[in-house]
């Protein structure tokens, strides 16, 4: 009997309800987790603006946490697609090469590279060979595009087609290759 003692029903002394939780006009989560927030600075002067007194609170609590260590803390930024990295383009040579690898036996697949030195989006151009050639294609790496199956010669006539500024002499084949 002595857990049914220490857990009492109800609300808690000192709790005022219904709770109200604020929240913070920049980030839209609750005041006390902006501090987690990538752009903390900007919830802090929307606080300084908005709700003064809460925002004297969140000062006073930095001050201190700062004493404790010297050290800048060091924040972390929020992956996914909001925050993806601007690729660099190189000026070397644009050329698409195009290359057949085995796979088992029997079967092989075609591997198409130098797309994104022309500024074209791999993804794109992954999904449109897999419709026009009724076949599996993804992005692997970094420039690399890998079609199920040998299609390789009818990559020289459909790439200058669908992409003009790809011209035939810039595709190269490289032959078999091993993966």
């Amino acid at each position: 009997m002595s857990e049914s003692s220490r857990l009492t029903l109800g609300p808690k002394p000192g709790v005022t309800y219904p709770i109200e939780v604020i929240y913070c006009g920049n980030c839209s989560m609750p005041i006390e987790y902006c501090e987690y927030y990538p752009e903390y600075d900007k919830c802090k002067q929307w606080l300084e603006r908005n709700l003064p007194t809460e925002f004297e609170k969140i000062k006073l609590s930095d001050e201190t946490s700062e004493g404790a260590g010297d050290e800048e803390k060091k924040r972390q930024k929020r992956g996914g697609k909001g925050m993806m990295k601007a690729k660099k383009k190189d000026d070397g040579p644009k050329q698409v090469c195009v290359s057949r690898a085995p796979r088992g036996k029997k079967k092989s697949v075609t591997v198409v590279t130098g797309l994104s030195s022309f500024g074209i989006d791999l993804k794109v151009a992954a999904k449109f060979f897999g419709t026009k050639f009724a076949c599996g294609s993804s992005v692997t790496g970094d420039d690399e595009i890998v079609i199920q199956g040998d299609v390789k010669d009818d990559l020289f006539d459909v790439i200058p087609d669908k992409w003009p500024e790809i011209d035939e002499d810039l595709i190269e084949d490289l032959g078999d290759q091993k993966r």
